[in-house]
């Protein structure tokens, strides 16, 4: 895995982040299935490892494996000095990895099936979200996680790839979001407006948003300051995404920075508790990842690949 190559090769280069399971590991297959060269990534070995054979006895030999924790400085700089070494560039980053920003009642990584289907059985999309909350508790170390590792981790790990980025000649960046992210959970005009606003907002500017909203979140004061109310640091987390990725696509016009929200996925996050599976989830950011050329940059895609409003 660590050899450099004399040769750039053809096919694309993409990179997932959080790939061995769920809407990640599909999104490695769909990838895979399609002619490009995927850099599967996860926090554990072993399981990024296995995930891997997965594929790979699937007839998918074009995937490889590498160690990453978004939240680990030096864990970024070992996978962006490996695809240094080994392509010279990158043409997909999905940013895929994510945190829910809540503790669970229920073990989210269990056997898949955290969720009894009888219990779920006929209820509708407000209805399972409202189930879902009754099994998540809010903390301030799970809201601090859910910025560290939602917002920064992925702003990190774009940060450290983009040279490698710029390098491609079709470079584009996915960042897999949520309708979470959308500004209308936000009670307070003006924070709506600040974060809209991306022709006005800084990178420092959203930093001191975040902060603000975790020491209101200790403070107890998220509803009487307008924050997004139930899940409130993913939702955070994610408008703040999606604002940044609108910066980056002002700043980087040579490259496509996208958000897309998958839908409502039966994932570890939602314990399984969603409408789509991690196949169709994949399935609409892989459609995104591979946008005409000169497509466009700065969007937000729905989960019927179509473009909507970040409001």
């Amino acid at each position: 895995m660590e050899g450099a190559i004399s040769t750039f090769p053809s096919a694309r280069i993409a990179v997932v982040t959080g790939g061995n399971k769920g809407i990640g590991l599909e999104v490695c297959r769909q990838l895979a299935r399609n002619g490009t060269t995927v850099v599967l990534t996860a926090r554990d070995e072993t399981r990024g490892a296995a995930a891997v054979e997965e594929l790979r006895e699937l007839g998918l030999s074009d995937v490889m494996f590498h160690q990453l924790d978004i939240t680990d400085a030096s864990s970024i700089a070992r996978l962006a000095d490996f695809l240094k070494t080994r392509f010279g560039r990158l043409d997909i980053l999905i940013n895929n990895a994510a945190f829910g920003g809540v503790e669970y009642a229920r073990d989210p990584a269990g056997d898949g099936s955290v969720t009894s289907e009888e219990e779920l059985s006929g209820m509708d999309r407000d209805q399972r979200l409202e189930w879902l909350w009754r099994n998540t508790r809010e903390t301030y170390d799970a809201a601090k996680k859910g910025l560290q590792t939602n917002y920064y981790g992925t702003k990190h790990v774009i940060e450290a790839l983009l040279p490698l980025l710029q390098a491609s000649s079709d470079g584009r960046i996915v960042n897999v979001s949520s309708d979470f992210g959308l500004l209308r959970y936000f009670r307070n005009e003006e924070l709506k407006q600040e974060l809209y606003n991306v022709d006005k907002l800084t990178e420092e500017r959203l930093d001191e948003l975040l902060d603000m909203f975790l020491k209101d979140f200790e403070a107890g004061e998220v509803d009487a300051r307008g924050w997004p109310a139930a899940f409130s640091a993913y939702k955070v987390a994610k408008a703040a995404m999606n604002a940044y990725s609108r910066i980056l696509a002002t700043k980087q016009p040579a490259l496509r920075v996208n958000c897309v929200h998958p839908g409502y996925i039966k994932t570890d996050i939602t314990l399984h508790s969603g409408l789509l599976t991690p196949e169709e989830g994949a399935a609409n950011v892989v459609k995104v990842a591979l946008l005409p050329e000169g497509g466009v940059t700065g969007a937000f895609f729905f989960e019927d690949s179509e473009e909507a409003s970040f409001v």
